[in-house]
């Protein structure tokens, strides 16, 4: 994709409830085949395969051969995070009135964006982080503290190393399910990463749902006060 994502790209990839909900189920980074995607989507593999077309077609997509199978992955986190962006800027429905709250919920407490926390707990981080100083918002993105970029070294992440990905460095990447902003970009990523590698949360297998560890509880409560 261009290095500036269009606009027009994201809202033609997300005009249609199927694209938008094959698109969320490859929001975790993961690859899946047309035939996982079609149900997901509620729609005939053969509907699912023109859809799978026009967005390998259009950059959004890659596929993945595995012997006779093909599986299909989101190329550019860009697209995810845009893909938020608009999803909580367009739900009509609250939360609590959605059909498939059930499933919903456990989405809602921590969940993965493509590569970064999002949900209640990528958002409380994002809270905590700029009451600490750690960073602050401007414009669309957020922006590292000297006294951030100390703590982030303290986790192991260069903010310096990140500034110079091509990708944006710390992204404000609204909350679909919060309606508020958590940290994106290849500084999410990096946490989120962080995180996972000292088992402060692990994801759910085959699931965009993750969860915190008894160590991720107590860490989280003893840096940043987060009890969820």
């Amino acid at each position: 994709m261009d290095e500036v994502l269009k606009l027009s790209q994201v809202a033609q990839m997300i005009s249609s409830p199927a694209r938008a909900a094959m698109l969320l189920a490859l929001a975790d980074g993961g690859a899946l085949p047309a035939s996982e995607l079609a149900c997901r989507a509620g729609i005939s593999n053969q509907t699912a395969s023109e859809h799978l077309t026009l967005m390998k077609k259009m950059g959004v997509l890659c596929v993945e051969k595995c012997g006779r199978h093909r599986y299909y992955r989101v190329i550019d986190a860009r697209m995810m995070e845009a893909l938020e962006d608009y999803l909580a800027a367009s739900s009509e429905i609250r939360i609590g009135e959605r059909s498939d709250i059930s499933r919903i919920l456990p989405l809602r407490q921590a969940r993965m964006c493509y590569d970064h926390l999002a949900g209640r707990l990528g958002v409380v981080l994002a809270e905590k982080m700029q009451e600490k100083k750690w960073v602050f918002l401007e414009g669309r993105d957020f922006k590292v503290t000297s006294n951030g970029r100390d703590r982030f070294e303290q986790f192991g992440i260069d903010c310096s190393e990140l500034e110079g990905s091509r990708r944006l460095f710390a992204r404000r990447c609204i909350d679909w399910s919060e309606r508020k902003p958590h940290i994106g970009g290849v500084l999410g990523a990096a946490l989120a990463s962080h995180f996972m590698k000292i088992d402060w949360i692990r994801r759910s297998t085959g699931s965009r749902v993750v969860f915190l560890t008894n160590e991720g509880r107590r860490s989280f409560m003893k840096i940043f006060e987060v009890d969820l």
